[in-house]
Order: C-alpha cells, then structure tokens, then sequence
C-alpha cells in the first residue's frame, strides 16, 4: 500500500477546498515544486496531484507544472482534474504521469470510457476517480451531483484493465474528521479493482485503521500540510502494513 501526499493546484498555488468547495480555499505554498521536493525528501514514492482548475473549467491548465514536479523529483505522480478528452490523457502521460485520474468524463459518458480503458496505450495507467456526497457521486469539480453510487460504477467495471480507483469522500475532504472507513471498506471489499482512499485523514491512528482494509494506496493532504500527521510516520505504518 502506498501513501500518496496530495498536491491540489490551483492558480499556480498549492491549495486545499474544504469539501470541495471553491469558496473554501486554504492557501498553503506558492511553489508547489518546493512542496513535491519535501514529500520526496520524507520518503514519498507517489504524489497525488490535482489540477483545481481544470477540474472546474473542464481544460487541465497545469501541465507543466506537472511536467516540472515529475522532471525535478522523480516521483510517481497520479494526475488528475479536467482529464475529459484523449488528447489530454497522452498530454498528461507524455509530461510523465504514471496514471491519470478521469472522473466526469467516465460517469457523463461510459461507452467513451470503455473504450479509453480498452486502448492499449493507455492500458493500466487510467485510474476511475469516483467521488462521493452521501453517498451518491459527483462530477464536475463536485459541482454536481448524480445519482449512481461507487459500488455500483466499480461493479460495473469490475474487468476492466484499470490501474485504480481512486474514491473521495467529499464530506470528509479537508475537514480533518477521520475517513468514512465504512464506506471505504464496502467499497474495497467489492471491488476487484485496487482503490486508493482520499478524503478526512486526520492521524496516524486513521492510517493504520485504513491499512487494515486491503487499500492500494491513501491520499493525505491537510493533515500532512497542518501538522497533525507527520508522512514519515504515514510511510512507515504503510510499509509495516505490506
């Protein structure tokens, strides 16, 4: 299991939303380089890097910041946040993603979504982002609700050659409330596809919780930037856990 430091990029800034809202931005670091290097320096092999803007514009807008992490760290990054085309899923693995995040696109248009699963380029390096209010998933930046669950979109996919699933829970995004481990754990233990948990980590004792449900990989972020969770710490009770 992995422990995946989040990078959310907002108007060449590194940011938090709290719930995923655009009106509740916490500014943390101008460069968001300088944050990857840290990440990398505390031990972190992946970085879960999110283009806020493109995600509400619907046009990733921060590529070659992406290019510039990937080129200055080495890191293996997940890249995510306006992916809705082909064309900016070769842009985002040419600039070096090791996967890329499609959430909107996939559930507005499944057909579509197969058959971008099923290209042999991209074979393996798609992650299905899945992201869930009450239980219910969102598209477009959160924006807007739907009326499909995370269990029934995975069941669906279940064969797919998939790299992940990477599951949100909104109402816990950013808060530092502790992941909805319920959700989660439903979520895990019906997919056949492996899913990394975003959303509400708070401590350590949330990692180690979140080790114990057979998880690909979770995403830190406020706790990280806050200092409630130290990632050193995070990377070695994921490692323990393996």
């Amino acid at each position: 299991m992995e422990i995946l430091p989040a990078i959310d990029l907002l108007e060449g800034k590194c940011v938090r939303l709290v719930q995923g809202r655009y009106d509740r931005v916490i500014e943390y670091e101008s460069d968001p380089l300088a944050i990857a290097g840290r990440f990398r320096e505390a031990g972190a092999a992946w970085l879960h890097v999110i283009d806020l803007d493109g995600a509400r514009s619907g046009h990733v807008a921060n590529l070659d910041t992406l290019r510039r992490i990937i080129l200055e760290t080495g890191a293996r990054v997940e890249f995510g946040g306006g992916v809705r085309d082909e064309a900016t899923i070769r842009a985002a693995l040419q600039a070096g993603a090791a996967r890329v995040i499609i959430g909107t696109r996939a559930l507005e248009d499944w057909e579509w979504f197969r058959t971008i699963v099923h290209t042999p380029e991209f074979s393996g390096r798609i992650a299905l982002g899945l992201d869930a209010r009450l239980g219910k998933l969102a598209v477009r930046g959160w924006t807007r609700d739907t009326a499909r669950t995370a269990i029934e979109v995975a069941r669906q996919a279940a064969d797919w050659p998939l790299a992940t699933i990477v599951y949100t829970d909104i109402g816990r995004d950013g808060l530092l409330l502790g992941p909805n481990l319920e959700a989660i754990r439903l979520l895990a233990a019906e997919s056949r596809i492996p899913v990394v948990a975003s959303g509400g980590v708070t401590d350590l004792d949330d990692v180690r919780r979140l080790t114990a449900l057979n998880l690909a990989g979770i995403v830190i972020g406020r706790a990280i930037y806050e200092q409630t969770l130290d990632l050193q710490e995070a990377l070695q009770a994921a490692a323990a856990a393996n």
